[in-house]
């Protein structure tokens, strides 16, 4: 069974033990995948996301895996990368979720060095990590015959990370996420120009406030933030999983076959301007 998008493939996503990474997977299942790789950090936690996900499988022969990865380390990545080709063959899409948020805001004047070096060892080293393994494997298979709306196409396979709206805004007092969403960015951009040659797409997309559970218990936890957040958002909310794991299959999908480089933001239009109060 196929779903909307079309995608029938093999699919890898990191940080798929929780919030947006653990959706995608799952919607990645419901759209007729045959296999699903969750990856992340918390060997523990991606094998009770991968038994959900099979919950979720639409096509009969499909199947999840759990698999630990330390992103930041390149071998960690290579690992996970072989162990994937090893159970299914090929990998047909790769979703970069896993990511370091801010556990505290600090001014670029009392950083500690520490704290920088931790978001650009997971955030950027990490993103470089996996777009690099990854695309070494898309580009000594076999294409993926795709199904389009008018025809079938070839597919070399589509890598999506997760950067954030400010990849292109700034915040104070954030300088250690802002910079590592930066060169998220900056290195989609880049792979896409240096992987087009392959038929190798690599966009992002890029949120804004989602309700991850970090963020629901942040406001629950301080109920002002909610607040805060509705003034902010013109939306007045934020963002589902869904509404962010529907733009990732997209971009995975044959549907945006000529989109590649791309930064797609989702963020209920907090970047387009301020709020009037």
């Amino acid at each position: 069974m196929v779903g909307l998008y079309g995608l029938r493939g093999v699919a890898l996503i990191t940080g798929a033990a929780s919030g947006i990474g653990l959706d995608c997977a799952k919607s990645f299942a419901d759209e007729g995948c045959i296999g699903i790789i969750f990856a992340d950090l918390d060997r523990q936690k991606a094998e009770e996301a991968a038994k959900e996900g099979a919950f979720f499988c639409a096509d009969s022969d499909c199947q999840t895996l759990a698999l630990q990865v330390d992103v930041s380390d390149p071998a960690s990545v290579e690992a996970m990368v072989a162990k994937t080709v090893e159970v299914f063959g090929r990998i047909d899409y790769c979703v970069h979720s896993a990511g370091v948020g801010a556990r505290q805001p600090y001014s670029v004047l009392d950083m500690p060095v520490a704290e920088l070096d931790r978001f650009h060892d997971i955030n950027e080293r990490g993103t470089f990590n996996v777009i690099q393994c990854v695309s070494r494997q898309l580009m000594k298979q076999e294409p993926l015959v795709e199904l389009a709306r008018k025809g079938e196409k070839l597919s070399r396979g589509s890598i999506v990370t997760l950067a954030s709206c400010h990849s292109f805004a700034a915040a104070q007092n954030l300088a250690q996420y802002i910079t590592s969403k930066h060169a998220v960015m900056g290195l989609t951009r880049a792979a896409s120009l240096d992987l087009a040659k392959y038929g190798i797409r690599v966009n992002a997309v890029c949120p804004g406030w989602v309700d991850t559970p970090m963020v629901t218990g942040a406001v629950e936890a301080n109920p002002e933030i909610g607040r805060y957040i509705e003034r902010l958002v013109p939306f007045g909310r934020r963002a589902t999983l869904e509404e962010i794991s529907d733009v990732i299959l997209f971009l995975s999908s044959p549907r945006a076959s000529f989109v590649t480089g791309a930064g797609w933001v989702v963020d209920g239009g907090l970047t387009v301007g301020f709020p009037s109060s």
